[in-house]
């Protein structure tokens, strides 16, 4: 066996974990498996340690090294866990000196090689040729955090916020292209924070022109989750005047209750929500918008709740993301008066009852039409608004105009027309 990597957590993750699997290669690791953790909720650290036992019973004489999120914040659980041979902080998981063999073998106090992720002011530009398998290449812009929403653990296992420069941005993005990759998605911890740590301060939006502007031949960019409220004017103008950029943006909503997001120490309020949606909405009718929602946050009451449920429907979110609220020891909403997780649950049963509705009503509306499609394999692909669509037969890497004629629950189906122009 060669390095194994098994990924837990957001996209970045996703995307990060290409990268380690490069740099450990090129340190010459071999029968090595890394477990890249997220530390987002309680249950997620449980995750990555039922992974950690499972990886060495299944692999009893492979090296077993843990990093990412969890590992980072909860660095001696896991290196006081017996399967673990070696854990690596945030910082310097996707550096090829992290896995040199001289590392293995040492001291159980010595395993743990985790600094301080508050004191890093840099973030490297990994160049990478794509990510196996995929016609869909990540290119991370942005790491850490500034903000300190009170339900959060992840500044303390990414660091503050650090912005890669744009130019080593756009010279990956030319790279995917030229490796052909067909569409890019931008990611990151809070890439609306971008730019502010860079010469010039430049932002997400300005970013987002210059890739458009300097890498003509990228067929489709897109913006994966924002910080709404951080949005800045040129990423509107992008929005508006560029059709590559896709329609399609996931919302750090939260909640849609005013005092709840008070209390997460979020910084914006429903009506700014709102306001946020119809104004993207009146640039590009055919935008469409998925969020995170917590359930059951600490004091939420059923009238709270319901300003949640609802926001759903008055913002038409679609591609939701519902997370039970549980407590993250260190945070300050572990210490506000709990709702009983069985509640939580129940809410958050509804409210993905509700986003299926809704993802069911968009299907239902995209019947009849005519959608752009990137196939990602063999007969499937997505559309600009991400929305799921099976044309048998067609091959990965094609952007295709396909009738939609029908829908299912797992998304369209379609008849292939020609190559979309």
């Amino acid at each position: 066996m060669a390095v194994q990597t098994l990924t837990f957590g957001c996209r970045l993750n996703a995307y990060e974990a290409e990268v380690i699997k490069i740099e450990a290669e090129k340190a010459g690791l071999d029968n090595a498996i890394i477990i890249n953790t997220c530390a987002v909720t309680a249950e997620a650290v449980t995750q990555s340690k039922r992974a950690v036992r499972k990886a060495r019973r299944e692999n009893p004489d492979a090296r077993i090294i843990v990093t990412g999120c969890a590992a980072q914040t909860e660095a001696r659980s896991f290196g006081d866990m017996a399967e673990v041979d070696l854990v690596i902080g945030n910082a310097d998981k996707m550096r090829a000196e992290s896995y040199t063999p001289l590392l293995f073998g040492v001291p159980l106090n010595d395993k743990v090689q985790v600094n301080d992720i508050m004191s890093v002011r840099e973030t490297a530009g990994h160049l990478i040729e794509g990510m196996d398998g995929r016609v869909r290449g990540f290119v991370q812009v942005q790491n850490g955090c500034d903000h300190r929403c009170t339900f959060c653990i992840i500044p303390f296992g990414r660091g503050p916020s650090r912005s890669v420069p744009m130019g080593m941005v756009v010279e990956q993005v030319k790279k995917l292209v030229s490796n052909g990759y067909r569409e890019v998605v931008l990611t990151g911890v809070d890439i609306t924070s971008y730019g502010p740590d860079l010469p010039g301060m430049p932002t997400l939006g300005k970013l987002t022109q210059a890739i458009l502007r300097h890498v003509p031949d990228l067929p489709r960019l897109r913006i994966s989750s924002i910080d709404s409220i951080e949005a800045d004017e040129a990423l509107y103008d992008a929005l508006a005047s560029d059709r590559r950029l896709m329609p399609h943006l996931h919302l750090s909503l939260q909640s849609g209750d005013d005092m709840i997001l008070k209390r997460m120490k979020r910084r914006h309020s429903r009506d700014d929500a709102l306001a946020i949606v119809s104004k993207l909405r009146s640039l590009r009718p055919d935008m469409v918008f998925g969020a995170d929602i917590i359930a059951g946050f600490p004091t939420e009451t059923d009238e709270m709740f319901d300003n949640t449920l609802a926001i759903i429907g008055e913002a038409d979110l679609t591609y939701l993301h519902v997370f039970p609220y549980s407590p993250r020891e260190g945070t300050p909403a572990a210490r506000m008066p709990q709702v009983s997780r069985q509640v939580a649950r129940q809410r958050a049963a509804l409210l993905r009852a509700e986003g299926d509705r809704q993802l069911a009503k968009l299907y239902a509306s995209r019947i009849g039409k005519i959608e752009t499609v990137l196939v990602e394999y063999s007969g499937i692909g997505r559309t600009e608004q991400f929305v799921p669509v099976a044309m048998p037969g067609s091959p990965p890497g094609e952007l295709l105009a396909v009738h939609v004629t029908g829908a299912d629950n797992d998304g369209l189906v379609g008849d292939v027309l020609r190559q979309a122009a």
